[in-house]
Parts: structure tokens; C-alpha cells; sequence
């Protein structure tokens, strides 16, 4: 049954962005929709997201590791920060290693995270893999926009802190932390239009793809270093760090499998925001995506073995 989750989700991604590929080339999906789509998504669906990623519900025997999540998720992401720049030193290009950064460090945890958690560990892992999708917004809209720019000042600095994926993350943290019950009126039409995120932005990355050069990314070795620093030394590091201080719970196998996903989608859309090396960042994508199909699963095994 997880194997089958792990491969449904897989496939569920190639699928929409094989969708996504056929609208570009049918012209459905020209330049200038794709841009307005994801001023859409950056702008309005993932604020929204992220805001319905906040409202988690939990009981007093699980608030123990709540606060052991909440520790371990910016150490887990600190320590990819340091790993993957290390790492990446060798690639020259600056934009390739700053796509390479991104997408090592912030992985597809939501679309195929979250289900996979499911299936696994219940809604108790939900709540867990929540809380880190808390502190993966909050370094993804700081250190992750900020990585992208080109240069770092006080105005931008302003502007990475009003950008509306942090704003949300500032209304969904309160609504957590002062346990706001919103009307489930407006609470289902937060996550509904949230909900078009993921999709909408696997129809941008096949869009893309459509309009480049596959084969010619596909001879970049950097993408192959790049898909092999994601999948399997970046979860492989966290599970020895879990290993070194002792940590074998639920919350610290969710966190080595929430490591262990393939680049986020939000590589490319923020690539194509800032226009840096955006095709090459939708191969990256598309290349951890599949490759998951091979290394998810022996991650898995290694972590529920232990």
C-alpha cells in the first residue's frame, strides 16, 4: 500500500504536467498565460495554501513531540542550507548552483509529502509534516526568494518579508498559535482555492518544458549531481543525524521522508519569477520527479527498518 501510494503520487505529477506540455503546444498555454498563472499562484493560491496548512488540530498526548518537531524542523533545514552549498561549490554557473541550492534544500513535501505521511503514519504524521511545512514557507520565502535575487539590501530584504507567501505564513502561524477556530465556510474556500496550487504548478513546468530543449539539459551533469545531492545524500545525512542523537520516533522518520522528496515545483516558479535559468530549473524538477520513482522507495525502506 505505501509503495502504491508513492508510485500513484508519481504518477499523478507526470500526468499533469504532461497536460501541462500538450496546452503549450496546442498554444493554449502561451508565454503570457503561463506568466499570468504564476502571478496567480505566487500572488493568490499559495498564500492561501499555506494559510490552510496552519489549521491543525491536535491533542495534549502528542504535544510532546509537537515541540520536538517544531526544534528539529529548522535544524533539519539549517543543516541542508549548509550541506547542499558545500556541495554545490564545484558547479561554476551561478544561477545553475543557485537552482541547485533551492532545489536541494525545499522539496515537493506538500503534493506527494503529505499523502505519503498519510498513509504511513496517520494524522498524527500530518500534524507533524504540517509544523515542518511551516518552517519550509517561512526559509522559502526568506533565505530561498533572497537566494534567487541579486543582490540583498534593505529594500529587498522589505520586500522578501511583505511578499504575500510570507504574509501567509504570518496569518497561518497566528491562527495556529492562538487556536482560531475559522467559520468552515470561509475555512473551505481558503483550502479550495489553495488546493489549485500544486496542480497549477505542474502545469507551468510541463508548459515550459514544451518550449525547451530536453535533450540538451539532459546532457548537463550538474542535473545528475544535483538529483543525487536531493535523493539520496540530503535524506541520508538527516537520518544520520536523527541516528547520532538518538532519535528513532515518528516524528523523526517523517522528517527523513519528507527530506527524501524531489525538488519543489516552486524552483521553477520562482526561476521563471526572476527569470533565472527557468528551463533549467524545470528539468531539475522533472528529473528528481522521476528518478523519486527509484530512490523514494529505497529510502522508505531504510527508514522503516530502523
Amino acid at each position: 500500500m505505501k509503495i502504491n501510494s508513492i508510485m500513484n503520487q508519481v504518477i499523478s505529477i507526470f500526468l499533469i504536467i504532461i497536460i501541462g506540455f500538450y496546452g503549450s503546444k496546442r498554444k493554449i498555454i502561451t508565454k503570457e498565460l503561463n506568466k499570468g498563472l504564476t502571478e496567480i499562484l505566487t500572488k493568490i493560491t499559495l498564500p492561501l495554501m499555506i494559510i490552510a496548512s496552519f489549521n491543525i488540530t491536535y491533542n495534549s498526548g502528542i504535544k510532546s513531540n509537537i515541540r520536538k518537531t517544531l526544534f528539529y524542523s529548522a535544524i533539519i533545514i539549517v543543516l541542508s542550507i549548509v550541506v547542499t552549498h558545500l556541495l554545490l561549490l564545484i558547479v561554476k554557473d551561478k544561477n545553475k548552483r543557485k537552482i541547485l541550492e533551492f532545489g536541494n534544500v525545499f522539496s515537493n513535501c506538500g503534493f506527494m509529502g503529505f499523502p505519503i505521511i498519510e498513509s504511513i503514519y496517520g494524522s498524527e504524521g500530518i500534524i507533524y509534516a504540517s509544523i515542518f511545512n511551516m518552517f519550509f514557507s517561512i526559509f522559502m520565502w526568506s533565505y530561498g526568494v533572497m537566494l534567487f535575487s541579486d543582490k540583498i539590501s534593505i529594500k529587498e530584504i522589505k520586500k522578501v518579508l511583505l511578499n504575500p507567501g510570507v504574509i501567509g505564513v504570518y496569518i497561518g502561524a497566528l491562527i495556529m498559535l492562538l487556536n482560531i477556530k475559522m467559520p468552515e465556510v470561509i475555512f473551505s474556500s481558503i483550502k479550495s482555492v489553495g488546493s489549485i496550487t500544486t496542480p497549477l504548478s505542474m502545469l507551468i513546468i510541463g508548459s515550459i518544458l514544451a518550449d525547451i530543449n530536453l535533450g540538451g539539459y539532459l546532457k548537463d551533469i550538474t542535473i545528475y549531481y544535483g538529483s543525487f545531492i536531493k535523493l539520496i545524500i540530503i535524506p541520508m545525512i538527516t537520518l544520520l543525524f536523527f541516528i547520532f542523537i538518538k532519535e528513532d520516533t515518528v516524528v523523526s522518520k517523517t522528517l527523513v521522508i519528507l527530506q527524501a522528496m524531489p525538488a519543489a515545483a516552486m524552483t521553477s516558479i520562482l526561476a521563471e519569477s526572476f527569470n533565472k535559468e527557468a528551463e533549467y530549473a524545470a528539468v531539475f524538477v522533472f528529473m528528481t520527479t522521476f528518478l523519486s520513482v527509484f530512490t523514494f522507495s529505497c529510502v522508505l525502506k531504510i527508514v522503516l527498518k530502523i
